[in-house]
């Protein structure tokens, strides 16, 4: 399991008619802040601010058609070609990471087919290097962004 320490990420936040709403440097835009949605962001600001991800090659909630049903997916990150590279699935906090969000994740990345996996609820975090399908490995930490 990795751990972060998420203590100096400051979110953007802002309460509209009694919701409180995040900005996100991705989508550009504010959006209403759920627990995952929590959680998403400071898996952002985390991969943007501290380990230097470039915001310009993320994406979020985009739709992918897995099997003949549209999903979304959290967040991928793409390499400098636009190849998907990082596929990111989260939780709200009280959710866990189970064997069941692994195998949600598993059928977003057979349409979007990344070499990193990354699950977290914001308390659980796990990354896997599956760039070898034959040698998948958890690993420690979450991968550079050195492309």
């Amino acid at each position: 399991m990795i751990s972060f320490d998420f203590s100096k990420l400051q979110l953007k936040l802002r309460q509209t008619e009694g919701k409180t709403s995040v900005f996100d440097p991705v989508r550009k835009k504010w959006v209403i802040l759920t627990p995952e949605e929590h959680v998403r962001q400071y898996l952002l600001q985390y991969l943007i601010s501290t380990l230097q991800y470039p915001v310009a090659l993320i994406a979020v909630e985009k739709s992918i058609a897995v099997g003949k049903l549209n999903k979304r997916f959290d967040i991928v990150v793409y390499d400098r070609t636009h190849k998907p590279w990082l596929l990111a699935e989260c939780k709200a906090p009280e959710v866990p990471v189970t064997e069941h969000t692994l195998h949600q994740l598993l059928s977003y990345q057979g349409t979007v087919q990344c070499s990193y996996w990354l699950l977290t609820n914001g308390h659980q975090t796990y990354c896997a290097d599956a760039s070898n399908k034959d040698n998948i490995q958890w690993m420690d930490s979450l991968p550079a962004y050195n492309l």
